[in-house]
């Protein structure tokens, strides 16, 4: 699937090549002391070229004053804007392999979520009626079955060890009416399932607790390396040190108000209490 980030970073390869000018490939290879590959794999971008690469890129085709240029081009790519209506052309499923890579490639994992269960933790039903509304909202084609197989065996990394989720919800989203009671109870049974499981810190901020920032979008952080934060309009991927280091305090100052174990037990039976003998 074709990605705005990687639409970037093509740009940026053009850019590259244009500065080349009328040197080839193995020329400008011997000036940076570097395999021909390389200088072919920045300019199709198939390669993210890094700051050094840029700077001395310039000196190399005698244009030093550009390496500004490129360095801010290439700082474009630590912060890309994916739009769900890029992303959704071709559905849901698509969107949810990509993050599956990301899941797979993570051995600690931290997410925040204020107005409904994160992916990870959704029973199927409850998956569909989101990608249903999304579907609606987004009117992205209507792979829901696909999207719905996809999230629910990405669940199977819950039970492998080696990874760790930290999840954090606000009380809200124990009650937020996204699908029918029935599955909104069946879902919160599955959630007071999961505590205790040893791969799983699931925590919730309860209605009132005092917070340190206040609860807003949801995002996730995979290993302090890349963090993937939701709007209604697109995800942000940011992968730069400065923004990964802001979303890791966020999600610290959070994890402060959340209470765990038998506490959040309590949370989610009060909510599942609401959903008994309701139509």
């Amino acid at each position: 699937m074709t990605t705005d980030f990687q639409q970037a970073r093509e740009a940026l390869g053009r850019r590259l090549r244009e500065l080349r000018g009328q040197r080839t490939q193995r020329d400008l290879a011997g000036l940076l002391d570097w395999p021909q590959a390389k200088v072919s794999k920045l300019e199709t971008g198939r390669q993210t070229a890094t700051a050094d690469d840029v700077t001395a890129w310039a000196a190399a085709v005698g244009a030093p004053e550009t390496a500004g240029e490129l360095t801010a081009r290439l700082q474009g790519l630590e912060t890309q804007t994916r739009s769900w209506r890029r992303q959704l052309r071709a559905g849901h499923r698509p969107v949810q392999d990509v993050l599956t890579i990301e899941y797979e490639r993570s051995t600690e994992l931290r997410a925040w979520q204020s107005s409904m269960v994160v992916g990870m933790l959704q029973t199927p039903d409850y998956a569909r009626a989101v990608f249903t509304r999304y579907a609606e909202l987004h009117q992205s084609p209507r792979d829901i079955e696909d999207a719905v197989r996809s999230r629910v065996r990405r669940q199977d990394l819950l039970y492998q060890p080696g990874r760790t989720f930290h999840l954090l919800l606000w009380e809200a989203a124990l009650h937020a009416g996204v699908a029918p009671t029935n599955v909104l109870a069946a879902q919160l049974d599955r959630l007071a399932g999961v505590i205790g499981l040893d791969t799983v810190r699931l925590g919730i901020i309860p209605f009132g607790a005092q917070v340190g920032v206040p609860p807003a979008n949801g995002f996730w952080l995979y290993d302090d390396r890349t963090v993937i934060v939701e709007e209604w309009h697109a995800e942000l991927w940011l992968n730069d040190a400065d923004s990964v280091a802001l979303y890791r305090r966020v999600w610290d100052t959070l994890d402060q108000a959340a209470v765990y174990g038998t506490h959040a037990r309590r949370l989610i039976a009060r909510a599942r209490a609401q959903f008994t003998d309701r139509p």
